[in-house]
Parts: structure tokens; sequence; C-alpha cells
């Protein structure tokens, strides 16, 4: 990824949150000689620095997918920004936004069905609310059975991250706390998180 210097994050820590909390990624691979991606949502493992997952099992794209280098792509929050936020009109539109992408190998859960269960049980409790009725561990066998011949289970084995954070650091502080009292002038979410990520970036320089 093309990550001038102003942009780096190089911060694990926040890396790994971002990844916690935008946990919805993209997984690209190639199949059959093509690009191809699927949405999914990725548990992080810090300490193994693992990533666990499950593609539906129609979709091809975990038939060749071993043994190939793969990228994930986390995505956060994201906002146009317009030259005429600015003092002058000298300036060229932009996008402010936070990215990681991570990189690695895939290795399937295919033979495991141990291993598949405790991660589908995983990510029931990371996005299920803990006052659900919904409990994983009390699904008739049959039925989680079915569950489990439906998708196949992955551990994606991190060799590289790259963090970038966008935020207008190329600019002057001046000219940030412009585009921070412009974006909080949208009704936008993006906009919003996109303000405060730099409001919050000025104040712990």
């Amino acid at each position: 990824m093309y990550i001038p210097k102003h942009f780096k994050n190089e911060e694990e820590e926040s890396i790994f949150m971002f990844m916690e909390e935008h946990s919805f990624a993209t997984l690209f691979s190639h199949h059959d000689g093509s690009p191809y991606a699927t949405h999914l949502p990725l548990i992080l493992n810090r300490e193994k620095r693992v990533l666990t997952g499950h593609f539906a099992r129609p979709n091809q794209q975990w038939k060749d997918i071993e043994g190939q280098e793969v990228l994930a792509v986390f995505h956060g929050p994201h906002s146009y920004i317009s030259p005429s936020w600015y003092e002058t009109n000298k300036a060229v539109p932009t996008w402010n936004y936070e990215v990681v992408h991570v990189y690695g190998l895939i290795e399937l859960m295919e033979n495991d069905d141990e291993e598949l269960l405790l991660s589908m049980l995983e990510m029931v409790q990371k996005y299920e609310d803990q006052n659900s009725s919904y409990k994983v561990d009390e699904i008739e066998n049959g039925f989680l059975e079915g569950m489990k011949k439906g998708v196949v289970g992955f551990k994606f084995n991190i060799n590289k991250i790259e963090g970038k954070r966008k935020l207008s650091q190329n600019h002057s502080e001046h000219r940030q706390r412009l585009v921070i009292e412009q974006l909080e002038q949208l009704s936008s979410d993006n906009a919003g998180q996109i303000a405060s990520l730099m409001r919050r970036n000025l104040e712990d320089k």
C-alpha cells in the first residue's frame, strides 16, 4: 500500500484496536487465475498473530487459497475534504480515511471440528449481545452439525501489517482545525468519526 510518511501508522496497539473495532474485512486472493474477494468478519488473536474466519462452503475462494499470500483490508471511517474549507482555494480536493492492510497465509480447518466449533463460538460471543436469547451452546446438536458443514473455517497467519491514517497531517495545525470544524457540521457519521480522529491526533502531539 502506498503510505506517505505523514500517514504511516506503526503503533501496533492502535492498529490491533482498529482491526478489532472494524473487524468486517475484505479478503483478497487469486482464484482460477483472477483476483477474488470475500467480505467477512475476522477475529484477531493478538498473541498468536492470527486471524480466524469462515467461508460459506459454496464460496469457491477457499478451494485454492492455501499456499497463496493473501491480503485482508480493514476499512475505517472516511470523508471527502474540500479545498473550500481552507483559508485559500489553492489546494486540491482529497479524502481522509483510516485503513489497515494485513498480509499472510491461510490455513484451512477442514480436518479439525473442535477448532472450527471454537472459532464459531468465539465469533458469536464477540458480536451477539450479552442479553441475547441466542446461545450457540444451547443449539440442538443436529442443527449445529449442519451449521459446521455449511462453512469452511480458516486461520490467517499474519506475516505483515500496514497501517495508514490519513488525517490531513501534511497540512498546518490551523488547516487541520478548519477541516475539523467543517466535518463536524456535516450530518454524515463518517465525517463525525474523521473529525474525532483528527482532533485526537492533534491532542496527542
